[in-house]
């Protein structure tokens, strides 16, 4: 397992090992001794899967303390732009955002931690997105930042005329209208 360390402070790019033959391929995908090893000491407590077409956006989200979220995320089918956006008060990189191409491909996987904001674009024809969560989705707790929000200079890679967007994320609120400041 190969971790890469990102212009952010604890959000990382996780590339496991793959071992292929003429039959396809292994790779271990969560091992909670290795993962704790390597800096993620997180009790994942939900999974969740989603199945996009080409334009989809999802995002930006987070959950409100006290039900704050670490994900691990990664693309089982196709390929998809992840972001994440730190949201944490006193960060030397708050609003700054990194993105990580995501493949069935590469395997890769991204951990973003406490304290960020996430979405991702589907570029490929069809994506299946996996993420692990350390917390339970609590719907009284849904926030989200809008992600067309020029300021945050994110390019989702997908034309704005082929974007599918739900209606609620296309009602959320830019960075600079909220205050969202999570703990450092």
């Amino acid at each position: 397992m190969n971790i890469i360390e990102t212009p952010i402070k604890d959000l990382v790019i996780i590339e496991p090992d793959v071992f292929k033959d003429q039959r396809g391929f292994f790779c271990e995908t969560y091992n909670l001794k290795r993962y704790q090893q390597a800096g993620i000491k997180c009790d994942f407590v939900q999974d969740n899967q989603s199945a996009s077409c080409y334009g989809v956006v999802r995002g930006l989200h987070f959950q409100l303390p006290p039900y704050t979220q670490a994900k691990l995320v990664s693309c089982l089918v196709g390929k998809v732009l992840d972001v994440a956006l730190d949201l944490r008060d006193g960060s030397p990189t708050y609003g700054q955002h990194f993105a990580v191409e995501l493949s069935a491909e590469n395997h890769r996987q991204f951990f973003i931690p406490k304290g960020f904001a996430h979405g991702f674009s589907v570029l490929s024809e069809h994506a299946i997105f996996t993420y692990k969560c350390d917390e339970l989705y609590h719907p009284e707790a849904d926030g989200g930042i809008l992600l067309t929000d020029e300021s945050l200079g994110i390019d989702w890679q997908v034309p704005r005329e082929k974007m599918i967007l739900s209606e609620k994320d296309l009602n959320r609120k830019k960075l600079s209208e909220l205050n969202i400041k999570f703990p450092y």
